[in-house]
Order: structure tokens, then C-alpha cells, then sequence
């Protein structure tokens, strides 16, 4: 192994701490988001608004945060993340300990930003990485979220009572310091420089239609969509069945980290299978978590289909942002990639806020049985649509 495979490996590593970091909060917010807006929202529908937001938040971040890599570089856009992490969560615990639910809710704008930019970490693995090394680099940084997994909800879980009786308080303390020790970290990664100026950018409208890109950016979006549109209200329905908030905790725990530990070995499986077949299985997995959902409600059942919706998701989004690589030239990666994000964390915003109201007016079933069009259209696109990968630059 040459010293620069060493460095290169060495980076990706740092992103992918960088991203558990980054990805701790949101696993944690998860299990803890509809909880706090339930018991702070006069009108209980809205139990869901405050991570709706975060996700609107978060898509509305891809553009200036497009323009900020190009500008900047890729250190100032994270650093920049970081620091809107730490204030959300400063936010969330003003709004717990004012028991006010829009002043909790307005702290979904800035961690929504930081989540936002954090989703980025995975472009930067891609162009850390040599091209044959570059699907285990995205892989790879994606699976830093089973360390959030493992940390997040077991912060919950023991730290949801520090400052009693403020629930949750304590937690978005400790959540606020997270972001702190992935400043330090992006102090020593190297990042790639931003990139050179073009004399005729290509239009995003022109990017936006290539079938490459269209086929990319749709699976994203029906891979984050709807595994947000059950994740969001998995909580509250086991609180309507009788859970406690560190059985949803656990759930939530198992649920995320079967949505990133894929991701040690999903890049070697993309490269031995292709990247649409993987896709495909991801689709399935998800059809498979309706059917288990529908069987009952026992923990063994939300535990089960959680589990295969999070494998489900990182088969498709990991094969989505794959797919995404092949719809650009080097020099419209950050367009591209802001375009992609904002379509993506769109359809997920979107998903966060019918989440509440689905299963508030319709219940848990009909819920879980609004996936099933969307991953056939999915698996349509997939199988269907075969666009030629864009040529590269000279």
C-alpha cells in the first residue's frame, strides 16, 4: 500500500467520524422529537411539525451550502454545519426549559442547516477516493452513521432525566457538544479545494434533466421518504401501545443502526452485484417491512420492520448516490449534488410533516401501506430507465 492510499484511507476514516458526530444528534432526535412535541403542541397533530421543519430546514441548506463549497471549499461548509448543530440543540433545550413548543420548534431551522450540510460528508468521500475505491468510501462514511446509532439513543436513554423534570433537556445539552469535537476533527482531514471557477457554468436546468440524474435523484427521494414517513411516527404509536420512551429508544437504536452498518460492506456489494440489483433489494426489504408491520404491534414487530427498513434504505440511498455520480462532470459536482439534496430532503420534509397527520387522521396500516406505490415506481425507474453515464471533461 503506496503512502497516498494510506492518506486517502486515513481521511475517509476522519469523515466517517465526522459523520457519526453529525448523524448522533438527528438518531437521537428521532427518538426524542415527536415525544416532546406531543406533550408541548395544544393541537397533538402537530407532534411531527418540529422534525418537519428540520427536514424542510435541511433541504433549503443544499443551496447555499452548494454555493458555499464552490466558494470556500469544503472545511468552511462543514465547520459552518457544525456550528448551526450547536445552536439547533441550544435552541431545542431553550424551548424544553421555557415550555414553549415554537420556540422548541424553531430550533429545527439551524439543526436542520447542520444535518443539511452534514449529508455532504458522503460527496467528499467520493472525491477523496480514487474511482475504484470510491463506492467503499461513500460505503463506508454512511456507515459512521452506526456509530450515531449506537450512541444517540443510549444518550437519550440515560441522560433524558439529567435536569428534571425537564425531560429531554440534559440530552440537547450534551447533543450541543457533539458538533464541537467534529470542528476538531476537520482541523486535520484532507479536503479537497474548491473547485476552479467555470467560465460557462453548466445550468442546473440542463444537469436536473439528464436521465442519469433524474433516475438518482428519484430513488434518493423515495429511499429517504419513505423510510422517514414511518420512522417519524414509530414513537408515537408505541406510545399508543402502551411503550415506554426507552422501548421506542431501542427500537429507534436498532432501526438506525441497520440503516448504516450495511455500509462497511455495501460498497464491495455494489461493485460485485451492480448498482441496480442492490437498489432493487433495498426497494424490497422496505415491501418486506409493510408486510411485518401490518402482522401486529408487539415490540418484536416494530423491532423487525424497523430493522428492514433501515437495510432497505441504505441498499437504495447508497446505490442512489452512486447513480449520482455517473450524472455529472467534475466540475458540476457541487451543483449536481446541491440539486440532488435539495429534491431529496424535500420529499423528506414533506414525509416528516404528513407523517403526524397520516397517522393522526388514518393510523398506523394505512401509514405503513403509502410506501408500497412509491417503491414500485422506484423499481420502475430502476429497472426501466437506463441512462448512459456523462462523459467526463478532459
Amino acid at each position: 500500500m503506496t503512502a497516498e492510499t494510506r492518506l486517502m484511507k486515513r481521511d475517509v476514516f476522519l469523515l466517517f467520524l465526522c459523520q457519526a458526530l453529525m448523524n448522533a444528534s438527528i438518531v437521537g432526535q428521532v427518538a426524542m422529537s415527536a415525544l416532546v412535541g406531543h406533550s408541548l403542541a395544544e393541537d397533538k397533530s402537530l407532534a411531527t411539525l418540529p422534525m418537519a421543519l428540520q427536514m424542510v430546514a435541511t433541504m433549503a441548506a443544499s443551496i447555499p451550502a452548494g454555493i458555499v463549497f464552490a466558494r470556500l471549499g469544503r472545511r468552511a461548509g462543514f465547520s459552518l454545519g457544525a456550528v448551526a448543530s450547536i445552536l439547533g440543540s441550544l435552541i431545542f433545550a431553550l424551548g424544553i426549559w421555557e415550555a414553549d413548543f415554537w420556540l422548541y420548534t424553531a430550533g429545527a431551522l439551524p439543526a436542520g442547516i447542520g444535518f443539511g450540510i452534514a449529508q455532504h460528508y458522503r460527496f467528499a468521500a467520493a472525491e477523496v477516493a480514487t474511482p475504484a475505491y470510491r463506492p467503499r468510501a461513500i460505503s463506508l462514511v454512511m456507515a459512521g452513521g452506526v456509530l450515531a446509532a449506537v450512541f444517540g439513543p443510549e444518550l437519550v436513554k440515560h441522560s433524558k432525566d439529567m435536569v428534571a423534570p425537564f425531560l429531554f433537556l440534559g440530552t440537547y445539552l450534551i447533543f450541543a457538544a457533539l458538533p464541537v469535537a467534529c470542528l476538531v476533527l476537520l482541523t486535520v482531514v484532507r479536503l479537497p479545494p474548491a473547485p476552479p471557477r467555470q467560465a460557462s457554468p453548466t445550468p442546473v436546468g440542463e444537469i436536473i434533466r439528464r436521465p442519469a440524474f433524474v433516475t438518482a435523484a428519484v430513488t434518493g427521494a423515495i429511499a429517504y421518504g419513505t423510510m422517514n414517513l414511518v420512522m417519524t411516527s414509530t414513537p408515537l404509536e408505541m406510545m399508543a401501545c402502551g411503550f415506554a420512551v426507552a422501548a421506542s429508544a431501542t427500537v429507534i437504536q436498532a432501526h438506525a443502526v441497520a440503516m448504516f452498518a450495511p455500509g462497511f460492506v455495501t460498497g464491495r456489494i455494489i461493485a460485485r452485484f451492480g448498482v441496480r440489483r442492490v437498489i432493487v433489494a433495498g426497494a424490497l426489504l422496505n415491501a418486506l417491512c409493510v408486510a411485518v408491520a401490518l402482522m401486529g404491534v408487539s415490540f418484536g414487530h416494530f423491532t423487525v420492520a424497523l430493522v428492514l427498513l433501515g437495510i432497505g434504505w441504505n441498499f437504495m440511498f447508497t446505490g442512489a448516490t452512486t447513480l449520482l455520480s455517473e450524472a455529472h462532470r467534475p466540475e458540476e459536482r457541487v451543483r449536481a449534488q446541491a440539486a440532488n439534496d435539495f429534491i431529496v430532503f424535500g420529499t423528506v420534509a414533506c414525509t416528516a410533516l404528513a407523517s403526524g397527520a397520516v397517522h393522526a387522521g388514518f393510523g398506523w396500516n394505512a401509514l405503513n401501506l403509502a410506501l408500497l406505490p412509491a417503491l414500485a415506481l422506484a423499481l420502475v425507474m430502476v429497472l426501466r430507465v437506463r441512462p448512459r453515464a456523462v462523459p467526463r471533461a478532459a
